[in-house]
């Protein structure tokens, strides 16, 4: 009895999957095929960046050259998966019929938005509504704010509906293509191939970096000048203007004293690697101002597997585990995505014995990032896709019923008070 409850429970939310899947794919392909993109196109001509339509009439049209061929395409698969039941397991067929009323009701909400009906617009059109974003991109489910990115950031990207599945397994859960990404830590070995990698995805990259010389990176055998910024620890302020025009931020600088536990030391390992970043981050986390904001801009902060680990440097795992528990903390009231960069020994400056190469870890930073993975560990040790996750959920959980919540849109106005 419990195991048929089980097959026919998975049989159900499989067929909900498939059809979600299929029109993920469907939409995936209507940006592909110019046969699909012509009527495709009606649903990107419909909105203003504020989510407002234009024309009432081309909002309707687009339900039917757009949505209704999509609904079909969806009720179509969803019967193929109950005929694949109904030859394999008979007796659990009535349970992929689940995924077809799913469908159904995608479709009647379709014909009624395209008959004119407002009510069905407000109730079943979520995604589209115009306001104020009360939250970040969604992770794992597509919010406003989510698929605001695909009308207004790159169409070429965000495709999903309501699970964000599909745009994670294709890289296409973040576009870096024309973003403004600051490094901090610049003319360090990671900083460099952060910088490479991130120009190949097509950003606008700026070096930041505590040397005057400015950074070069190779591409195509070519030396390539990039713009770049002189800054000191302590003078974050003076970053103020360029973070305004910034998208994503890489807190990436860092200090490594080894065995030296000196007060000097113990000073300058809370002040580089802990409170620079901090300070950075909220200077950054201010200019987050509007929808479009909250929806692009970002924070990368590498925290290092010290989080959870030893990293045989005693002052160097205490001060990027407080700047890895502060960025736990702050998550919670965020006006932006913030990620984490856990990572492990990689050979630089600060570690010369790493056992990783720069280019490697830089590489699939970039790539974790494209598939929207909040905390990207880079590391040679498993324990540590086991022990950062438990961590980091207990830390946050601990965090969140002992401090008092700041909502997202009492941030926001308190920015745009500030700003005025």
């Amino acid at each position: 009895m419990v195991y048929g409850w089980i097959m026919a429970m998975a049989w159900g939310i499989g067929s909900i999957l498939w059809v979600e899947l299929v029109r993920d794919f469907y939409h995936t392909l209507s940006h592909q095929w110019p046969l699909l993109y012509k009527h495709h196109v009606w649903h990107h001509r419909v909105f203003r960046r504020d989510l407002t339509f234009a024309n009432a009439e081309i909002y309707r049209q687009a339900q039917w050259h757009n949505d209704f061929p999509e609904c079909l395409v969806m009720l179509a698969f969803s019967v193929a998966l109950w005929g694949v039941c109904y030859f394999i397991t008979p007796e659990y067929q009535w349970a992929v019929l689940t995924g077809t009323l799913y469908t159904l009701l995608f479709l009647a909400s379709c014909i009624a938005r395209g008959s004119g009906s407002e009510w069905a617009r407000e109730v079943t059109d979520l995604t589209h509504m115009p306001g104020q974003f009360n939250s970040i991109p969604g992770n794992w489910f597509v919010n406003r704010t989510y698929h605001w990115r695909h009308h207004f950031d790159n169409d070429n990207a965000y495709y999903c509906g309501t699970f964000t599945l599909v745009d994670k397994l294709m890289g296409t859960a973040l576009s870096l293509k024309g973003k403004t990404i600051a490094v901090t830590g610049a003319s360090g070995s990671l900083g460099k191939s952060l910088l490479l990698h991130l120009h190949l995805a097509g950003a606008k990259v700026i070096a930041l970096s505590s040397k005057s010389d400015a950074v070069m990176l190779t591409v195509e055998g070519k030396q390539l000048p990039i713009k770049t910024v002189s800054w000191q620890i302590g003078r974050e302020k003076e970053l103020a203007d360029l973070l305004e025009k910034v998208d994503i931020l890489v807190l990436n600088h860092g200090i490594n004293v080894h065995q030296d536990r000196t007060a000097e030391a113990i000073s300058q390992s809370y002040e580089i690697n802990t409170f620079s970043s901090w300070r950075l981050m909220e200077m950054f986390l201010d200019t987050v101002r509007t929808n479009e904001d909250i929806a692009t801009k970002e924070v990368w902060v590498n925290t290092s597997e010290a989080e959870v680990s030893p990293a045989v440097s005693p002052l160097y795992e205490l001060s990027k585990r407080a700047l890895g528990d502060l960025i736990t903390l702050r998550r919670l009231d965020s006006p932006c995505v913030i990620r984490k960069l856990i990572l492990g020994p990689f050979k630089s400056n600060l570690n010369p014995i790493g056992v990783m190469s720069s280019d490697f870890v830089a590489k699939q930073i970039v790539a974790s990032a494209r598939r929207d993975l909040r905390n990207i560990i880079v590391t040679i040790n498993p324990l540590t896709f086991l022990l950062f996750p438990v961590k980091e959920f207990f830390v946050s959980l601990y965090f969140r019923l002992f401090s008092r919540p700041n909502g997202l849109s009492e941030l926001i106005a308190g920015s745009q008070a500030t700003e005025r």
